[in-house]
Parts: C-alpha cells; structure tokens; sequence
C-alpha cells in the first residue's frame, strides 16, 4: 500500500480528483479505484478523475475518467482544471498546448491561474432531434430549450433522453436550457456520472453554438452562461457553417489537497 498525493479541483462547481502522474506511476485503468475516489460518502468525491501525464510533444496530456470508472470524451471544465494544475505545478506559464483524448487544445490563464480560456475543437455539425440540438463539441451533447428551468427536475429528465432508444448504446449528456436578460441558463444530466452535475463545460459550449445556429448569429460572438456552480463564457467565430475559435472560459480553482492510499 502506497500513498498518493492529490488534488482537488473545481471550475464552476464542476469537480475534479487530479494527480500529477508525470513519472507514470499511478495504475489508473482500474474502474472499481476511481469510483472509489469520486465517491462523495466513501471517497474523496467528484464529477471524474484527472491524470496529468508527461508527452513528449506537448506541454503535457490530460487523461479523464467519469465518475462511473470509465475513461470518458473530452471535459471542458475538467481541461480548464489540468492546465490550472499545471500552472500551480510550474509547467507552464500563462499559455499552453496540452493533448487530450479529442486532440490538442491551446489555452491560456490569468496571471494566478484563477481563471482559464480553453479553445475547444471545431463544430460543423448540428442536427435537430425533433426541437432539440445534437451535436459534438468534444462530447456528445442534447440541448433542448425549456421553461420553468429552476423548477425543472432534470435527474429524471434527462436520464429518460440518454437512456431512450436513439441514445442509450453511447450516451448523451442533456442540457436543458433557458434564456435569462444576459445568456443562458443551463442545467445538464451528465452521462457517465449519471445525475445532473452543478456545470458541464462541454454542454455549456454546445448550447452557446446551438443557439447561435438557431438564431443565425454570424461573425464573432460572446454567450454568458450561468450554470449552478457558477458563471462561465463561450466565445466563438461562426461563418454559417463552421465554428471556429471557440473558446470555453470561467474560473478554475483549487478546493483542497491530501493523501490517500492506494
């Protein structure tokens, strides 16, 4: 039995267990360790698991496991998170290209690290689900418009959409969204963690891209979106078929450190 020294991390209520696993030592591809870690009775608890490793053409490689043990798409909130890490760590300064599992990203912080902009991939395509909006913005996302948001009971709600027929083999993550006098109010049913979550960086990005193609906005954009944890924003440039320069943005912060065995 070893002791391991982590991290834990928060952007926007979104939380992360990190480990600085550079010298490859930590065995992570155990599903029953890292549900054990997130455990929020039994175990540190959180939305997943963050790794940071070292790669020999990157500043370093972040790899990311839910909360259900798996290794997951790519988390928004969970890469503003690792480049945090990172700065705490000395790696990097106030910019970074790092390699996640849908590629590489740039990003950039404030000076103490508080607040990171992550440039998120490319979207192109967008289709409808009846009223809804599917679409990938390095995780597959549903958003769907609603009123009474607040009210909304969005763990029932939005199992019923991953779990039905079109989605249940892969999963989904469900946003429902409504729209306030400055963005959007979101709320998201995460797959993987299988409850709703208090922010998703991937989802919040989708439904600023979703509503932009709903409303036609072209050239470049800024949607403020609140979410439970907090206040996060999504830049991007739309040309009619092709967002680019898309950008995930709010604040990243370090909640508490520790150790535990393993």
């Amino acid at each position: 039995m070893t002791m391991l020294h982590f991290y834990k991390y928060q952007g926007a209520g979104n939380d992360f267990v990190v480990f600085d696993n550079r010298s490859g030592a930590i065995n992570h591809q155990k599903p029953s360790w890292v549900q054990g870690l997130c455990d929020r009775r039994f175990g540190i608890g959180a939305d997943g698991l963050i790794l940071l490793q070292s790669h020999p053409d990157f500043d370093f490689e972040m790899v990311y496991y839910n909360a259900d043990g798996q290794p997951s798409s790519m988390c928004g909130n969970g890469g503003r998170c690792a480049v945090a890490f990172a700065k705490k760590l000395g790696i990097i300064s106030n910019e970074t290209t790092f390699l996640a599992v849908d590629g590489p990203h740039y990003a950039h912080s404030s000076e103490d690290g508080s607040w990171v902009s992550l440039q998120m991939i490319d979207v192109s395509v967008l289709e409808r689900d009846g009223e809804a909006w599917v679409l990938n913005t390095g995780s597959p996302h549903y958003v769907s418009t609603v009123q009474n948001l607040s009210q909304l009971d969005v763990y029932n709600g939005g199992k019923a959409i991953r779990y039905n027929s079109t989605y249940t083999e892969k999963g989904i993550n469900v946003n429902f969204i409504e729209e306030d006098a400055v963005g959007y109010a979101v709320r998201t049913y995460e797959r993987g963690v299988e409850d709703e979550t208090l922010a998703c960086g991937t989802g919040v990005t989708a439904v600023a891209l979703a509503m932009a193609k709903e409303k036609g906005l072209i050239g470049t954009h800024n949607t403020p979106i609140s979410v439970r944890g907090g206040e996060l924003n999504v830049r991007f440039t739309f040309d009619g078929s092709t967002f680019t320069e898309v950008f995930l943005e709010g604040p990243a912060t370090l909640v508490f450190e520790g150790d535990i065995q393993h």
